[in-house]
C-alpha cells in the first residue's frame, strides 16, 4: 500500500495537474535535485519549453527511479521556469507531457518563477520529494 495519499477538497477550486494537499505516512524521503533539460554530456537540449520541460522531468524520473522510486511515489515538485506567462501558455500541453511520463497521479505542486537558472540556457527546472513504501 502507498504511504502517499492525495486531498482534494471540494471546497476548493478543482486540482487540475496537482493535488492540493498530499500525506504520507512511514516510507522512506527521497529529496530530488533540481533538473534541467541536460544531456548525458551535461549539455542543455530542447530550444522550447515543452520540448525542456519534458527532457527535465525525464531527468527527475530517473533520478527517482535510481533512488527506487515510481512517479507514483511524488509527494512534491516544484518548478521554476524563466518565463511563467509562457509556462501558462503551454499548460495544455505540458500536461499531456506530465501524463505521458509520470501518469495522473499528481503530486503536490507549484510553479515559480526565476530570472535564471543555474544552466543558462534552461527554460525550466524541476525537483521535488518522493515517499517510498
Amino acid at each position: 500500500m502507498s504511504p502517499i495519499h492525495r486531498v482534494n477538497p471540494h471546497e476548493l477550486s478543482p486540482a487540475s495537474g496537482f493535488s492540493h494537499a498530499v500525506t504520507a505516512t512511514g516510507g522512506r524521503l527521497v529529496f530530488l535535485a533540481g533538473q534541467t533539460a541536460l544531456d548525458q554530456h551535461g549539455e542543455v537540449v530542447g530550444d522550447t519549453l515543452p520540448e525542456q520541460f519534458a527532457i527535465a522531468l525525464g531527468n527527475l524520473l530517473t533520478a527517482l527511479r535510481a533512488a527506487g522510486g515510481s512517479p507514483a511515489d511524488l509527494a512534491r515538485v516544484t518548478v521554476y521556469a524563466t518565463d511563467v506567462a509562457d509556462y501558462r501558455a503551454h499548460a495544455p500541453e505540458l500536461g499531456r507531457i506530465w501524463r505521458r511520463l509520470a501518469g495522473r497521479d499528481y503530486p503536490a505542486m507549484a510553479v515559480i518563477g526565476a530570472a535564471r537558472l543555474w544552466d543558462e540556457q534552461a527554460r525550466v527546472e524541476i525537483d521535488g520529494m518522493a515517499v517510498l513504501p
